[in-house]
């Protein structure tokens, strides 16, 4: 069994920085997810983050969520989302690459799972896309290990077919039918995504897609046509076991009162 936590969109902006679009207070959700993370027992293999990890993808910010996820006596790995920046992620990050605004392609076995990071952002658009190059990326990671299961991150969930959805929250059409041909006859526990802000699981092309509500906001699913920003904010603990996979959501806020409290012995009892 591999157990990891899914985080997504923390909009972390510099705390010394004047930010009118931050909605709430990201550093300290952060924070506080940190600890909760770090008090789970057993403790999660790895920690998978897809995307927005900053609010505008500059260096401090990037410092800061470094600085942040030093702490996890765990593996992190991440993707980018459409409020990141290339450069300002790999000065922090990944200092001796070349400062480039090239995809930030990367994959690794972590816990018995081939976790493979794409970078979905495409600058100054908010929807997202994969190019040609970094699909060549994919297919080379995909052969590199063939009997291992696959983690695939990737900021921009799949766009739905027949147009379910508007075009602003996915992969274009053609680039999730081409993510598609190319996941085929390859055994995807899932696909970890965000952007979207609310907790969400697909069935798509036989591959789970969980999108998470991350630590920025949460939206309104029930307004039917303005974008509603709500307070909200948690994260996905998933298990890939021999013949199933598990996702459960979360909530960090707002947290209900508690209304009462079993003891594990009288559980252990329960038939």
């Amino acid at each position: 069994m591999t157990r990891f936590v899914h985080l997504t969109d923390l909009h972390v902006t510099d705390p010394g920085r004047d930010d009118p679009q931050l909605l709430s207070d990201t550093p300290a959700m952060l924070a506080h997810a940190l600890a909760e993370i770090g008090r789970m027992d057993p403790a999660p293999d790895f920690v998978a983050i897809s995307g927005d990890l900053t609010n505008h993808g500059d260096v401090e910010s990037y410092r800061h969520v470094r600085a942040a996820l030093d702490d996890l006596p765990m593996p992190v790995v991440m993707s980018l989302g459409n409020h990141d920046g290339r450069e300002g992620f790999r000065a922090v990050f990944d200092p001796d690459a070349p400062r480039d605004a090239t995809p930030v392609f990367h994959d690794r076995v972590l816990a018995g799972l081939h976790v493979i990071a794409l970078d979905s952002s495409v600058p100054g658009r908010v929807g997202g896309a994969i190019d040609g190059d970094q699909f060549a990326l994919l297919d080379a990671a995909l052969a590199a290990h063939p009997d291992l299961p696959k983690l695939i991150l990737c900021h921009h969930p799949p766009a739905m077919p027949q147009g379910a959805g508007l075009a602003w929250e996915s992969l274009t059409p053609e680039d999730s039918a081409a993510l598609a041909a190319r996941l085929s006859g390859h055994d995807v526990a899932a696909i970890l995504s965000g952007h979207v802000h609310c907790n969400r699981v697909l069935h798509w092309h036989g591959i789970p897609v969980v999108i998470s509500t991350g630590l920025h906001n949460s939206i309104d699913l029930l307004e039917p046509s303005d974008l509603v920003m709500h307070e909200g904010a948690g994260f996905a603990i998933g298990q890939v076991l021999p013949d199933a996979f598990d996702i459960r959501f979360v909530p960090l806020a707002p947290r209900g009162a508690v209304l009462g409290r079993i003891a594990a012995e009288r559980l252990r009892g329960f038939a």
